[in-house]
C-alpha cells in the first residue's frame, strides 16, 4: 500500500493537487538501517581477516599482541563492525539531508 511509508497532504478535496512526502524514519528502525548491514559485514570482515591472519602473530606498536585468540578475534570483530557503523551511519545521514 502506498501510504503506509508516506504521507498524503492534500489541499482541499482536490486530488490533481495532492502532495506525497516521504516519511522520516523512527529512530529504531534508523538504528537497525544502519546496525544491521555493519553486523553483517563486520561478521564478513573478522571470518576472511582472520582465516589470512593469525591473532597470535599480530603486532601491535612494535609489540606482540599479549592476548587470548578469542579475545583477539572479539576485539577484531567489534573493530570491524565500528567500521561498518561509521560507514552505515555517513550513508543513512547523507540520504537523509538529500530529501
Amino acid at each position: 500500500m502506498l501510504t503506509e511509508g508516506w504521507i498524503i497532504t492534500r489541499r482541499g478535496q482536490d486530488l490533481e493537487h495532492s502532495t506525497i512526502t516521504p516519511r522520516k524514519p523512527q529512530l529504531r528502525s534508523m538504528l537497525m538501517i544502519v546496525l544491521w548491514p555493519a553486523f553483517l559485514m563486520a561478521c564478513a570482515a573478522t571470518g576472511l581477516f582472520f582465516s589470512m591472519v593469525d591473532p597470535m602473530e599480530l603486532i601491535v606498536l612494535d609489540r606482540r599482541l599479549q592476548m587470548h585468540e578469542t579475545g583477539a578475534y572479539t576485539v577484531g570483530f567489534f573493530a570491524f563492525w565500528l567500521l561498518g557503523i561509521l560507514s552505515s551511519g555517513l550513508t543513512a545521514l547523507l540520504v537523509q539531508k538529500a530529501h
